[in-house]
């Protein structure tokens, strides 16, 4: 889930932290994708109208053959 996308969901950063219960400068301090547990939060609390994409979270695993 993008950091964006949420931001603009709440309608601002004041708002997205105010529905998480949490402070603005955390959802400030999201890299771009944001923190995999939180999108799932936000997921389950939107009841859907924002999705996690679980292709943003995949890691490389870097295995060669």
């Amino acid at each position: 889930m993008r950091k964006q996308d949420v931001i603009k969901f709440f309608g601002g950063v004041c708002k997205t932290a105010a529905f998480l219960g949490i402070k603005h400068p955390s959802v400030s301090e999201w890299p771009e994708v944001i923190p995999e547990g939180r999108a799932y939060q936000i997921e389950k609390l939107t009841k859907g109208k924002l999705r996690f994409d679980a292709s943003l979270y995949q890691k490389d695993t870097g295995s060669r053959a």
